[in-house]
């Protein structure tokens, strides 16, 4: 593999400015969380990102794309009470996300299309803070109240909404009966017009707002009435008079915690309002405090970049006052830390920041200082760069911009030289095109045809489609008339078919259209996209089983997140974040001579679910939208492909390595019109490459013959828990894949941001007995066990060698590295019996035994034996035939090369035996990586020859790096103490 490394695409992440949990934290409850638990991040181009912890994994779900001048400042989630209806089925209450973003309006968000769905405004000013009215509590004050359908009182359980404006004003929002509407104004604005910076909730009935005026206000929203008025005092001589209350916050007991513009944590007697203690942490402002559920730890961050922890110490005499201490500080984040969100229960216990640096941190609570931060990743989880290897084209989007390069035909080794040792730029990728879309929304999806000559770009409010044509060095682009329809709504997801005749778009709502593109007989003239859509409708899924889990977030689960096509164009699938596949097939042949039907209906719904199969053989479509001779029809294997155990993020088809379908210039033959058929066409299937190749957030690998609805044999023995070791306990997702079938290779290439992961799919991975009998090849080398084992262990911050065993942030502090003065200790002496010579050293962070032989991962249908047991009938098989051929399949990545230099320490590995070649090799050197696309056509066999010396042969890509050292972030604050700058 010949690897370009390029750094000069123009992606800037954008400030994290607020983060949310969808649930309140509850210590009593075991396990890592709900099924419904989620993270929302705001950024300040408008974009929510949303989150899902998944028991530790933290990957990014999805992305509420924002647009010109927008900004996220806030973000509230709310759930509504529990209903029990008149059967005695108790529904859990639907999550509801909320935003603000320095306006006068509160805009509430449906999360399963990405669109607003509803804003309040009014006669007041910008909106700073935000909070939400804590859940109505039963008599136990552990769960909430649950309401009867008939009960009449049901608006008042309904959580509010409470804003501080910049003129000082408080404003209450109302949000029964699934609205958002108007209440009260809790407080009218002030002479002063100090502004409202921060705002929480002390109880159901309870507001504390701190202000610009070195003030902190009590209200009662039941009066309307102010209770109490906090002074801070003065400011510092130095310093501004008045003193900014950036954050407030109140603990399980009511004690209020504000941080300041000075840098100090104060806190305050919930009762009678008192100042009890104040501690000067921070060398400048407290921008965010976040508390722990049991009240006991305090975190606050600045524009220092620290983030401080506090602890609860009971103070000595007879009085025992309560103190706080800070206990330590580290500087985790390399910016002004501007949010933070707590959520714990009895397994999970984490502490999410973030701020100007773009990263968001996950910082452990109970286990400080036994356990790493871990930063989670700042690029998108879908990459945004698309190519086009016949043409060297490779084309990247970002917020209303869309950019294209073009790579030349082989980098020379003397270009590769001349790179800068300090930037690692280079001038190889030459910009040839770039667009603004108008509008004020953000790019949602985009794709360029396989032959480069058309462009899709689609917002979640219109599609626009572009023609591209070289002129003089650079491409020319023309607009092209679309469909109105497709225009008009807009599209989440929008991809071109290989074969450039169908054009697949997903909308807001989920819904499935193909757009027919009629290609010009003469290049000079623009292709045609026919009017009328092929509607495609997924099966109806029932989700009885986990409904009171899923019942809250709606219909997210059903969002479509992956799409893909099949090699030859003629299927078709996509997948929702809950992990079930729907595909369609084909059918019929290409007939140019017969005219587009103009009724065109839609496909019937099943009625059939995953689980039943009954009545898939009479589900047919009705008068299909038959287009020149084809229609799509479901796959009548669709309901036997097995629903995944979490979502998809890699869905990518085989490549063909011929292509089986050809046009029929005279019609279809067989095919004739009689009296009741007077446009007939065929029904035959493809028989095509239909394997299609998955991997889920938990990072289990599926590949399925999609028209058979059945695993794969590679699948069949292969299963998820034979993996490699190291595969299994990346921390990072994976964002895409890269197929490589060149010299009969049948590899493909998995890349998350700071790894590269090769699997060899014509071999079967190690067996688990002796998962070591088989050396890993890390980049690309061999040499001494010992050095590549020592190397190994330094990739920390990408492996987690217990996944299970942590409470959500980072990996376990080795014993020689945990910090003094935090009481912090592993292991207990267990003493049974009078003696104390019989004491036991326990060790606390002990991997628990799984609660069953399914959560360890040998079940009967993925049991070590079973799978042996098809591993040698596959060798059985191929004993007769002739394996002793020797190719020069290897081709590894030279990972010392920039660019596609490959002339020192070319390590590629040629002419080896077939029986020797690895099954699996990886490499953790190209971090952080925005995404990896193929150049060059791979149909090609002379690119080796014509590379010369100094370039390996094999496919080749360009990796895409974008490190955080080299974005433009603005100046930051340095100590007095701080030399390293």
């Amino acid at each position: 593999m010949d690897i370009h490394r390029c750094r000069f695409v123009p992606y800037t992440p954008s400030t994290i400015n607020a983060l949310a949990f969808s649930q309140p934290s509850t210590l009593a409850t075991p396990g890592k969380g709900p099924i419904d638990l989620r993270l929302a991040i705001g950024r300040a181009n408008g974009d929510i990102e949303i989150w899902n912890p998944l028991k530790g994994v933290w990957y990014q779900e999805t992305v509420l794309r924002g647009g010109n001048d927008r900004s996220i400042e806030g973000l509230i989630w709310i759930q509504e009470p529990p209903e029990v209806d008149d059967s005695g089925y108790r529904s859990p209450g639907k999550l509801r996300l909320f935003s603000i973003g320095y306006s006068t309006t509160v805009t509430e968000w449906n999360i399963a299309s990405g669109r607003p769905i509803r804003h309040s405004a009014g006669n007041y000013g910008e909106i700073w803070c935000m909070a939400a009215q804590p859940l109505a509590a039963g008599p136990g004050k552990s769960t909430p109240i649950v309401i009867n359908d008939k009960d009449e009182d049901k608006g008042t359980q309904a959580q509010k909404l409470a804003v501080g404006c910049a003129d000082g004003a408080i404003v209450l929002f109302d949000t029964s009966d699934d609205d958002l509407r108007f209440a009260r104004v809790l407080a009218r604005p002030s002479k002063k017009k100090s502004r409202v910076l921060s705002i929480t909730f002390q109880n159901r009935h309870t507001i504390i707002a701190g202000h610009a005026d070195s003030t902190i206000r009590v209200y009662d929203i039941r009066n309307a009435q102010q209770i109490r008025n906090l002074t801070l005092g003065a400011g510092p001589k130095s310093g501004p008079k008045e003193t900014l209350v950036w954050s407030v916050k109140c603990l399980n007991d009511g004690t209020i915690v504000s941080g300041d513009s000075t840098g100090t944590l104060s806190f305050w007697d919930g009762k009678n309002y008192t100042l009890l203690q104040r501690i000067k942490s921070h060398e400048a402002d407290i921008l965010e405090v976040a508390v722990s559920a049991d009240g006991q730890s305090v975190f606050s961050g600045g524009m220092d970049r620290r983030t401080t922890l506090y602890r609860r110490v009971e103070g000595g005499g007879s009085g025992g006052r309560i103190r706080w201490a800070k206990v330590t500080h580290q500087r985790m984040h390399r910016h002004d830390v501007k949010a933070m969100a707590i959520f714990e229960t009895k397994d999970i216990s984490v502490m999410a920041s973030g701020g100007l640096d773009t990263a968001p941190i996950l910082v452990p609570i109970k286990e400080f200082g036994r356990e790493n931060h871990r930063a989670l990743s700042y690029l998108p989880q879908h990459p945004i760069l698309k190519s086009v290897p016949r043409k060297r084209l490779m084309m990247s989007w970002w917020d209303r911009e869309v950019s294209i390069w073009t790579f030349p035909r082989h980098a020379s080794t003397q270009m590769a030289r001349e790179v800068s040792p300090v930037t690692g730029r280079s001038d190889e990728g030459k910009l040839v095109a770039r667009i603004l879309i108008q509008g004020e929304e953000a790019i949602a999806s985009a794709d360029i045809s396989s032959d480069g000559r058309m462009l899709a770009v689609s917002t979640v409010a219109q599609v626009k489609l572009f023609r591209l044509s070289p002129k003089l060095g650079t491409y020319k682009t023309q607009k092209l008339e679309a469909p109105l329809e497709l225009i008009k709504f807009g599209a989440k997801l929008i991809q071109f078919s290989p074969d450039m005749r169908w054009l697949a778009a997903v909308r807001a709502d989920d819904s499935i259209q193909l757009y027919r593109i009629n290609d010009t007989e003469t290049p000079k003239k623009a292709p045609q996209i026919l009017h009328k859509a092929v509607k495609l409708k997924r099966l109806v899924r029932d989700l009885s089983t986990r409904k009171t889990q899923l019942e809250s977030l709606g219909d997210y689960n059903r969002r479509i997140i992956r799409l893909a096509f099949s090699a030859d164009s003629r299927i078709l699938v996509v997948a929702d974040i809950s992990g079930y596949l729907d595909s369609w097939v084909l059918e019929g042949h290409e007939d140019l001579f017969q005219k587009e039907e103009t009724e065109a209906s839609e496909v019937k719904a099943s009625n059939s679910t995953s689980d039943e199969s009954s009545d898939d053989g009479s589900d047919e479509e009705k008068h299909p939208a038959v287009v020149f001779g084809q229609h799509w029809i479901r796959n009548p294997s669709a309901s036997l492909i097995i629903k995944l155990p979490a979502a998809p993020l890699v869905l990518t088809f085989r490549p063909s390595k011929s292509q089986s379908e050809t046009t029929l210039t005279n019609g279809n033959v067989g095919v004739h019109p009689t009296r009741h058929t007077p446009h007939p066409h065929s029904h035959d299937l493809p028989n095509g490459e239909d394997r299609l190749f998955v991997l889920t957030a938990e990072n289990q690998m599926y590949e399925f013959n999609i028209l058979s609805g059945k695993n794969s044999d590679w699948s069949r023995r292969n299963p998820s828990f034979t993996l490699p070791r190291k595969f299994r306990d990346l921390r990072d997702r994976a964002m895409g894949a890269i197929w490589d079938v060149q010299r009969q290779n049948e590899r493909i290439w998995l890349y998350g941001v700071n790894w590269l992961w090769m699997f060899d799919l014509s071999r079967d991975l190690p067996s688990l007995d002796g998962e070591s009998s088989e050396p890993p090849m890390v980049n690309g080398g061999g040499g001494n066990t010992q050095l590549k084992r020592k190397r190994e262990n330094t990739h920390d911050d990408v492996l987690s060698a217990r996944p299970r065993n942590d409470t959500g942030a980072g990996s376990k502090i080795r014993n020689s590295e945990i910090g003094l003065g935090l009481n912090i200790a592993r292991k207990v002496r267990k003493i049974k019996g009078p003696e104390a010579a019989d004491g036991q050293l326990l060790s606390f962070d002990r991997e628990q035994s799984p609660a069953s032989d399914e959560e360890a991962g040998y079940s009967l249908t993925n049991s070590s034996t079973l799978v042996d047991f098809r591993r040698r009938g596959r060798r059985q098989d191929k004993e007769g035939s002739d394996e002793d051929e020797d190719s020069d399949h290897e081709n590894l990545p030279n990972t010392n090369a920039v660019n596609g230099d490959t002339s020192t320490n070319d390590t590629r590995i040629t002419k080896q035996s077939t029986r020797n070649r690895p099954s699996h090799w990886h490499t953790f050197k190209y971090r952080p990586i925005l995404g990896i696309v193929p150049l060059g056509d791979e149909t090609d066999d002379e690119t080796e020859e014509s590379a010369g010396e100094g370039v390996s042969g094999g496919i080749e890509v360009a990796l895409v790096e974008r490190p955080l050292w080299d974005l433009d972030l603005p100046p930051q604050y340095y100590g007095n103490q701080e030399w390293n700058t």
